[in-house]
């Protein structure tokens, strides 16, 4: 189980990579970051379809990096070796809310899933 700091970056640090793709419509380093299995099933074209909504709105979420990381489950590791994430984030207007799926791949967690609503 990876630390609460290195968990607080990989979710971090993965939102802030989607705010700028939804930001610049260009989901090319998203895509570069995620796991191969992820990578290979949402080519860039996908991942920008997906997220259409969150395009379309303008959608803005960068400021997660000034707020604490707020868990609405225990991290956990399930029976397939993925790492669960989900929690929320404290912003305004609008919450921030995450469930991330990371697997190990070459040293490190890869984004394998992801979800996010702003509400």
């Amino acid at each position: 189980m990876p630390s609460p700091l290195v968990q607080e970056i990989l979710i971090k640090s993965i939102l802030v990579t989607l705010s700028d793709a939804v930001a610049a419509n260009n989901f090319a380093v998203l895509h570069a970051k995620i796991s191969k299995p992820f990578a290979d099933q949402f080519p860039p074209e996908k991942l920008q379809a997906v997220f259409k909504d969150l395009v379309d709105k303008h959608a803005v979420f960068d400021a997660v990096v000034a707020k604490p990381v707020i868990a609405d489950e225990e991290a956990k590791i399930d029976e397939n070796g993925v790492l669960r994430l989900k929690g929320h984030f404290e912003t305004a207007p609008k919450q921030v809310k995450y469930q991330l799926a990371f697997i190990p791949a070459d040293g490190t967690w890869k984004l394998s899933g992801v979800t996010i609503d702003i509400e």
